[in-house]
């Protein structure tokens, strides 16, 4: 059972910024999607971005677009997600997920992804 490790949630008022980090196990690090996706209390959760480990490909969703930033750093195989001017609806609870599969040019499913963390709580007010 693979488990990534997210962290760097917390509480914040609007407009301050938060960097969420995800480590992705060093084996299945390499030429991956790595993605991010929030859960909020009583919605679906939702793709928020991806990036792939081996061509740098990134991805954004149209609402976070502007504030939100996905990167990686290979040499310790994690991922982070900035988010910058933070508004009450980012609150939610916000895991990465990682797979061996191409990233898809725009928005990804969940259903793609086999390894996910036990998430990180963002709450904005």
């Amino acid at each position: 059972h693979v488990q990534l490790v997210e962290s760097g949630g917390g509480s914040v008022q609007a407009g301050e910024s938060l960097r969420l980090s995800c480590t992705v196990p060093r084996y299945m690090y390499r030429s991956n999607c790595v993605a991010w996706f929030r859960e909020a209390p009583g919605k679906e959760r939702e793709w928020v971005a991806h990036i792939h480990t081996g061509s740098g490909f990134t991805s954004t969703r149209d609402s976070v677009r502007g504030r939100f930033d996905i990167s990686r750093d290979n040499a310790r195989s994690t991922v982070y997600l900035q988010m910058d001017k933070l508004k009450p609806e980012d609150t939610a609870m916000y895991h990465c997920a990682a797979d061996s599969s191409e990233c898809p040019n725009s928005e990804a499913s969940s259903r793609t992804f086999s390894a996910w963390g036990q998430g990180t709580q963002v709450t904005v007010s």
